[in-house]
C-alpha cells in the first residue's frame, strides 16, 4: 500500500470525527437553550452569564454562513466543470480581479462562508491575490448586506453608496497588493499551499458525492474550531471593554471613526445584519464613523481573523489588517469632515 493512501486512510476518521462532535456540541447547545433555558446560567456570575450569551450568539449567528460557504466551495471545486469560470473571465490581472470583486453580489454569504469558499477558488487553481479579492469584496457586495444596508439607511444618503464603492476599491486595493508580491504563495499557510499544489491538474474523482462529502469534513474540521475560538474571544473582549466608554467619544470627528472600528473588530458581527446594528448608533456617531464600522466590521474582526489563520501565514493577517484599517479610517475621516 503506497504512503499516500495510508495518508488518505490516516485522514479520514479525523474528516468524519470533526464535524461530528462539532455538530454534536451545537445541537447540545441549541438543545439546552430550547428545552431548558436557564440550565447552565443559574447561578453564575453575571459577568460569565454575558460571556457564554455573547459567544453562543456569535456562533450561531454564523454558523449557518459558515456550512453555506462550505457548501458553495464544494460546487465551486467539485461539480463546476474546469475551465467554465475561467472562460468567462478577463485574462488580464487587473480586470479579471475587478470582475471576481463583483462575483459576491451572485453569493449571498457573508465573511464566515468566504473563508471556505475563497479556499475552495484557490484549490481549483485560482491565484491567492485573486481569491483575495473575492474574500474582501464579497462579504460587502453581496446582495443581503447590500438590502440591509438600504433598509437601514436608505438609499439617498451617502452611507450605502460608500459602502459599496469602497468595498469594490479596498478588495482590488489588498489584491494587486497582493499580485505583487514576489512569491505570494509564501501568504499561504505550507499545509494549504501543499493541497492547492496537489489539487490542481489532479485527476478528478468519478464519485462526486464522496468526494463531496470528503471535502465537507476536511472544511468543517478546520473551520469550526476556528469559528468557536474567535467566537469566545469576541464575547470576551464585548464583556472586559463597556460599551458605554465607546458611546461618549461618538462625536468627536476623529475618535468616533477610531471606536466605532474598534466595536466593528470586537463585536463580530455578520455582514448581512451588520447595518441594523450600526443604525443603533446613527443618532451619537458621525456617518463617517458608521461608514468605517460598515468598511472594516467585515473584513478584519477577531472571529475573521481566527477563520482566516486556517489558511493564510500572520505575516498576511497583518498586511491585510493594514492596509484595510488605514482605508476605512481615510474614507470615514474624509465622510465626517465633508459630510
Amino acid at each position: 500500500m503506497t504512503g499516500s493512501a495510508l495518508t488518505t486512510r490516516a485522514a479520514g476518521p479525523r474528516h468524519v470525527t470533526g464535524p461530528v462532535l462539532v455538530l454534536v456540541v451545537v445541537a447540545a447547545l441549541l438543545g439546552v437553550r430550547l428545552l431548558a433555558p436557564g440550565v447552565g446560567v443559574v447561578g453564575l456570575p453575571a459577568v460569565v452569564q454575558d460571556f457564554l450569551t455573547l459567544a453562543i450568539s456569535v456562533v450561531v449567528e454564523s454558523l449557518p454562513f459558515v456550512v453555506l460557504g462550505i457548501v458553495l466551495s464544494i460546487v465551486v471545486e467539485v461539480w463546476v466543470p474546469h475551465g467554465a469560470l475561467e472562460r468567462i473571465l478577463p485574462a488580464r490581472p487587473i480586470p479579471r480581479r475587478a470582475v471576481i470583486s463583483l462575483i459576491g453580489m451572485l453569493f449571498p454569504v457573508c465573511e464566515c462562508g468566504n473563508v471556505p469558499l475563497a479556499r475552495g477558488l484557490m484549490l481549483r487553481g485560482f491565484s491567492p491575490a485573486e481569491a483575495t479579492t473575492f474574500l474582501v469584496a464579497a462579504p460587502i457586495l453581496n446582495p443581503l448586506v447590500i438590502v440591509s444596508t438600504a433598509q437601514a439607511f436608505g438609499w439617498t444618503g451617502w452611507i450605502l453608496p460608500v459602502r459599496i464603492i469602497g468595498g469594490f476599491v479596498v478588495a482590488n486595493l489588498v489584491g494587486w497588493i497582493v499580485a505583487a508580491h514576489r512569491r505570494p504563495a509564501e501568504l499561504l499557510l505550507p499545509s494549504f499551499d501543499a493541497q492547492c499544489r496537489a489539487a490542481v491538474g489532479a485527476r478528478r474523482s468519478r464519485n462526486r458525492w464522496a468526494e463531496s462529502a470528503s471535502h465537507f469534513g476536511g472544511e468543517t474540521a478546520t473551520m469550526m474550531p476556528a469559528l468557536f475560538v474567535g467566537a469566545g474571544i469576541a464575547a470576551a473582549v464585548q464583556v472586559a471593554v463597556p460599551r458605554s466608554t465607546l458611546v461618549m467619544i461618538g462625536s468627536n470627528p476623529l475618535l468616533s471613526v477610531a471606536a466605532m472600528m474598534l466595536l466593528a473588530m470586537t463585536v463580530s458581527l455578520c455582514s448581512n445584519v451588520d447595518a441594523f446594528f450600526a443604525l443603533s448608533f446613527a443618532s451619537t456617531f458621525l456617518p463617517g464613523s458608521i461608514t468605517a464600522f460598515l468598511l472594516i466590521g467585515p473584513i478584519i474582526d477577531v472571529k475573521m481573523i481566527a477563520l482566516l489563520r486556517t489558511t493564510f501565514r500572520t505575516r498576511f493577517l497583518v498586511l491585510l489588517a493594514t492596509v484595510c484599517i488605514v482605508f476605512a479610517a481615510t474614507v470615514g475621516l474624509v465622510m465626517n469632515v465633508l459630510v
